[in-house]
């Protein structure tokens, strides 16, 4: 059996944020998140979180996300060695292996973890760490192996000699433990070290025998303490985004100008233009085109649609939708098949049956459009009266002639002709034209009355400035 522990109870100073560190952003999820995602795939038998930190909101977050999730409370932080003590209690009756992780290193895959752990099985150690190769190896504690590889010790940065720190083969910080062999020397480690806590590398030295698995990409045991090294790690995570899209059928015509979340799923003969983004969890169609420009969050859009330079969050398109230049499609828009949203048009809370054109400078807000409708340019549907929102249902087949007011709660029926700059503030019976305007006047021969003349030099004009006319007096 497997038991995996994620060590996220550290508050993450250097960040300088309010947030607890494994709650930070990264492509859509949290750096926790990457972390617990990382696992699934081993199917383990438990899952422990070890929270310290702005405990109970880090316990929330996550379990909207994870299910089957223990939480394990550190309470003072002292150490990574601490962190796992606390697990003595609900890991009592365990036997099985215990996989060690920190919850502010998001970008081990799977297969690296598997294979460590089948690295441990295969080997009968007592423990088996992840090791990495680098070149700049400052931060990292060094791992000292003897002629077979076994590993005799774990030495903090900090504690290292001048020539030990000359060793590159780095300590990652994940763990394969028999955990019953752990539990035995957990309570014996000592802070005798520059930082006063308990490290759980200590336990590595009092554990026979201890072996180690290189891994072969270094990027992927990068850890996160600071926004560099965030902003580092969100580079690596949206190119492997990029190159598993790239795989998968979809085109990105530049792929460094586009950023992508881990909730985003696309279709096959996606063509994603220059400077679009991709936000929370979103549904592309097969054959859909989007950007330059575009924003998607939280949405769904079927094959064959094209956005271009707009922004649609919480929205619904079916197949063949049309939507940009400069739409903005906020939380609650569904449009049906073909419908057409086009230049400056803002749609909120409405659903617009197929075929739907609305084309040019207009808000459709808490809308029910038929089939076929029309929507002349400037057209505005009125839904907030200052205390609350109200609908507007507009039947199939319907004209909306160019600004036009509707103003909510209003209803027009199917095959409704209204008239161009008309405020409708009634119900419109089907097959109607519906004409709400004063009527136009004229008065012939009507002339302006002329200006006062003033000459060139009317008092109080300053002949320096050309544009002065005097003042009145």
């Amino acid at each position: 059996m497997l038991a995996v522990a994620v060590l996220a109870a550290g508050k993450g100073t250097r960040m300088r944020s309010a947030h607890p560190k494994v709650l930070q952003p990264l492509a859509g999820a949290t750096l926790v998140d990457w972390v617990l995602r990382s696992c699934e795939p081993l199917d383990p038998h438990r899952r422990l979180l070890v929270v310290g930190h702005q405990a109970e909101r880090v316990q929330q977050q996550v379990q909207r996300r994870h299910q089957h999730m223990e939480f394990v409370l550190q309470q003072p932080q002292r150490g990574t060695g601490h962190g796992v003590q606390q697990l003595l209690q609900p890991l009592g009756d365990f036997t099985g292996t215990l996989l060690v992780l920190n919850g502010d290193v998001p970008l081990l895959r799977s297969a690296t973890l598997r294979q460590l752990v089948e690295h441990h099985h295969r080997s009968g150690s007592a423990v088996t760490i992840l090791t990495a190769r680098l070149e700049e190896p400052q931060g990292y504690g060094r791992v000292f192996c003897d002629d077979r590889q076994r590993v005799r010790a774990v030495v903090e940065d900090r504690d290292c000699t001048e020539e030990q720190r000359r060793n590159r083969l780095i300590n990652a910080g994940v763990y394969c433990f028999h955990w019953p062999a752990l539990a035995a020397v957990l309570p014996h480690l000592k802070a005798d070290n520059q930082q006063g806590e308990l490290y759980l590398t200590d336990a590595v030295g009092l554990l026979e025998p201890a072996t180690q698995l290189t891994v072969a990409d270094g990027t992927e045991i990068g850890g996160v303490n600071d926004r560099g090294q965030l902003a580092a790690c969100e580079q690596v995570v949206q190119q492997r985004l990029r190159q598993q899209w790239l795989a998968a059928g979809v085109s990105f015509l530049d792929p460094a100008s586009c950023s992508l979340s881990a909730g985003t799923r696309f279709g096959r003969d996606v063509v994603v233009e220059p400077q679009t983004h991709f936000r929370g969890s979103n549904s592309i169609g097969d054959g859909c085109r989007i950007g330059p420009g575009a924003l998607i969050e939280d949405s769904q859009l079927e094959a064959d649609v094209e956005v271009t330079f707009s922004v649609v969050r919480q929205a619904r398109l079916a197949r063949g939708c049309a939507v940009g230049p400069f739409a903005h499609l906020r939380p609650g828009a569904v449009l049906g098949e073909h419908c057409k949203v086009g230049n400056f048009v803002e749609v909120k809370n409405s659903r617009l049956g197929a075929d739907v054109k609305a084309g040019h400078l207009s808000y459709l807000g808490d809308a029910r459009l038929g089939r076929g409708v029309n929507v002349g340019a400037g057209t505005i549907t009125a839904n907030f009266d200052g205390t609350g929102k109200h609908p507007t249902t507009i039947g199939e087949g319907s004209s909306i002639g160019a600004n036009a007011v509707l103003v909510a709660p209003v209803t027009l029926g199917r095959d409704v002709t209204v008239a161009a700059g008309s405020t409708i503030t009634k119900d419109v019976a089907d097959d109607a034209l519906a004409v709400a305007r004063c009527r136009q006047v004229e008065k012939e021969a009507w002339h302006k009355p002329a200006a006062p003349y003033r000459s060139a030099t009317t008092p109080n004009r300053d002949p320096a400035d050309p544009f002065s006319q005097g003042q009145d007096r």
